[in-house]
């Protein structure tokens, strides 16, 4: 017996406008709350939204929802699994509502896995500091429930992007499996990630791809698909499993209802169900079925993006690692200033096709990412994603009394605790955590004026913090805390 799992990402972008740059909207005044609408094209986005919704959600899930129920009782009952994207469920309830209503009636069959991502469909796992990862995730995690009550189990990352350190993290958040690309060995047997107790479930992209981008190809020697033959190609495919994951797009967006997609998603269950040999199982339901055939270790990053199937598609030029190390580099920032819109807004900048659109590559790659891009080239993309990105850092630092560099907390010399301070906001949060015998290290070198004077060019904070004498304990941590409390009140702002 063959199990069949088949899998959708759900996801779509929010465009930043398009002549941001052009039209002159860097550093102009913008009021509270009216962030969101400053850089993003919103008309636009909902235009899109309301488009795919037409052409592939409400239909696709439609017919979905009618073979869900058509097989529901059968000894071999039809089952699918789709990952969701934050955004994409938040675009929901902005543009389309029924749209998210159509998706938690396809959960209520209990026939349908919902799988766990970053909230904003990011490449936060490529951090250093996971920080940032682990909170999207949370995010992520919060919103299943709150939409459809379940608490997902597999993982998904951004287009399926994985190495041995991202199956690490997402073992330690206790998930059961996660998802990635068929090239790091036969895509037909389950695997455990080098190092970790969980299942790695890899993506058939050849099967896959046959229907995501071959399915109205004249040229294809195996055009017309149809399922009687698909079918019985995934019959004729040795292993445990066949892991059938694309974008939920492809029915009615990427491929047109006039190729015959939507017929062929229809005849699909019907088809494949009845070769005795196949069955349709969920992602859980595979990582508890199947014991993994061996541990494989993948030590450099993969994903399903573009032929050569890792990260380049976002970072293989210049231009995309300018923008996703600025982009970064706010993290620390954004947080420190304790304002919520800020950080609203600096996670949508995280959004992976930001980076996605500055693909410069020839050749069908280059053609596809031109199809999904809202710019005339990846230059216009390049200078419109990098001027927000700038503009934010404003008014970041509109908010922030900024400094140069980070205070850098340790207990001796190259003693590092891994606490750090990019503002004198952030120095106060620290100071509330941080172990005494870093505060008291510091505190005798005279380091928190030396920063507040070099780094903040601030001497009236330095010279408060000259002040605080021999205190220890958890007598200096409230001295040092009230004295850049007094600075931060008779301050409004660092010019």
């Amino acid at each position: 017996m063959s199990d069949i799992s088949l899998c959708f990402e759900v996801h779509q972008p929010m465009r930043l406008k398009k002549e941001f740059f052009w039209d002159g909207s860097p550093l102009k005044r913008v009021s509270s709350g009216d962030l969101f609408d400053f850089y993003f094209d919103d008309p636009e986005n909902r235009r899109i939204f309301e488009r795919v919704s037409s052409k592939c959600y409400l239909p696709a899930n439609q017919t979905i929802h009618r073979e869900l129920e058509r097989f529901k009782e059968c000894e071999k009952p039809f089952k699918v699994s789709y990952s969701f994207s934050g955004v994409l469920i938040d675009q929901c309830r902005r543009y389309r509502p029924e749209v998210l209503d159509s998706f938690v009636k396809l959960v209520d069959t209990g026939m349908v896995e919902v799988m766990e991502q970053t909230y904003y469909h990011s490449l936060a796992s490529l951090y250093e500091d996971r920080g940032e990862f682990l909170e999207q995730v949370k995010m992520h995690r919060e919103l299943m429930w709150d939409v459809f009550a379940v608490k997902p189990v597999t993982f998904e990352n951004t287009e399926l992007i994985y190495d041995d350190r991202i199956a690490r993290m997402v073992a330690k958040m206790g998930y059961t499996g996660i998802f990635t690309e068929g090239v790091v060995a036969n895509p037909n047997y389950i695997y455990r990630p080098s190092g970790t107790d969980i299942a790695l479930l890899l993506r058939n992209y050849q099967l896959t791809d046959d229907v995501g981008f071959r399915f109205s190809s004249r040229w294809w020697p195996e055009y017309p698909l149809t399922t009687e033959k698909y079918a019985a190609w995934l019959s004729a495919t040795p292993g445990q499993c066949i892991n059938l994951f694309c974008d939920y797009e492809t029915f009615g967006e990427h491929q047109w209802i006039d190729t015959g997609i939507f017929d062929f998603l229809r005849h699909l269950p019907g088809d494949v169900l009845k070769r005795e040999n196949l069955r349709f199982v969920t992602p859980r339901e595979l990582a508890s079925i199947h014991q993994p055939v061996r541990e494989i270790s993948v030590d450099r990053t993969v994903s399903w993006a573009d032929l050569e199937r890792d990260t380049s598609c976002w970072l293989g030029n210049g231009m995309q690692w300018a923008c996703y190390l600025y982009q970064k580099r706010l993290e620390p920032l954004v947080k420190e200033s304790g304002d919520r819109e800020l950080l609203d807004v600096w996670r949508l900048m995280t959004l992976s096709d930001h980076l996605y659109y500055i693909f410069t590559h020839g050749g069908g790659p280059g053609e596809v990412h031109s199809y999904f891009s809202p710019y005339g080239n990846p230059y216009d993309a390049a200078v419109t994603y990098f001027s927000a990105l700038s503009d934010l850092h404003f008014r970041i630092r509109e908010r922030l009394h900024l400094a140069d560099q980070p205070f850098v907390f340790s207990t001796g010399q190259d003693r590092f605790t891994g606490d750090l301070a990019w503002s004198l906001e952030g120095l106060r949060m620290k100071l509330e955590t941080v172990d005494l015998s870093s505060l008291e290290y510091h505190a005798r070198n005279g380091d928190y004026a030396a920063w507040a004077r070099g780094s903040l060019g601030d001497p009236a904070l330095a010279g408060l913090l000259e002040q605080v004498g021999d205190a220890q304990g958890e007598e200096l941590r409230a001295d040092l805390m009230g004295k850049v409390d007094s600075h931060l009140q008779g301050v409004t702002r660092f010019d």
